[in-house]
């Protein structure tokens, strides 16, 4: 069965809440012993899934990262794809509520994405297949557990799953610094997708041409630009404000 890694108290936390089948076994930093420690090892002992204390060298030799003194090997995710998303869409009774990615790379970027996804209750993050990061365990440690609960889904031809959506009447609001329109004059309320652009250089031209409103953020300072993960938390907020209206 294939592996991965997951690390940092969340992310091994969310998978042993909500896919506890997936883990294989675990290691925990020599040295704690408070009531979290206890807490995991009881359960895990109930489920029967290994686990060992070891020195941080060997955690720190397993993964890349803070692992905050727990990594556990997991068997991969099942991948959700194009045709398992539009079955929940239509399944759920709920105006889709999504955010899109378009093109960025950096896990972190991704990871806090994803958390901020989790928090408002998107229903699915969405990134093309090429030139995007992936669900990495960098970007499952960032990302605090909402890598277990929000759907990801890579795509092979972005351009052609925004039709299907927009075929489905969602709306598509794209960020872009020249447009017209802020985000406070968009309208979040129905079936909608946030398309967000790519670090640096934001949407490739077919994903803007697919959107069906161009919106920016109101920038009052010396900076022209967010970080793209801070600028998907305005956005998402904001969009989560009209619908609690």
């Amino acid at each position: 069965m294939s592996q991965e890694y997951v690390f940092g108290w969340h992310a091994v936390d969310a998978v042993l809440k909500r896919e506890p089948e997936r883990l294989q076994q675990v290691w925990i930093q020599t040295g704690r012993q408070d009531k979290r420690v206890k807490s995991v090892t009881d359960t895990l002992d109930s489920l029967g899934v290994r686990w060992k204390v070891v020195h941080r060298r060997e955690l720190d030799e397993r993964v890349a990262g803070v692992h905050q003194g727990i990594v556990a090997a997991v068997a991969e995710s099942r991948e959700w794809t194009e045709a398992d998303l539009l079955a929940q869409l239509a399944a759920s009774g709920k105006p889709p509520f999504l955010l899109v990615l378009d093109g960025v790379t950096d896990p972190h970027n991704l990871g806090a994405c994803m958390r901020t996804a989790d928090a408002v209750g998107v229903q699915a993050v969405i990134v093309p297949k090429d030139k995007s990061a992936s669900l990495t365990p960098v970007a499952r440690k960032v990302a605090c557990g909402a890598a277990e609960t929000v759907p990801f889904v890579r795509v092979t031809n972005l351009a052609r799953f925004l039709r299907e959506l927009k075929e489905l009447g969602v709306w598509l609001i794209g960020t872009a610094g020249e447009a017209t329109a802020n985000l406070y004059q968009a309208d979040f309320k129905g079936p909608v997708a946030l398309v967000m652009g790519a670090e640096g250089k934001g949407m490739r031209r077919l994903t803007r041409e697919h959107c069906d409103q161009l919106i920016n953020i109101p920038m009052l300072g010396h900076v022209d630009s967010l970080n793209v993960s801070v600028a998907t938390g305005v956005c998402l907020y904001e969009a989560l404000r009209q619908r609690l209206g």
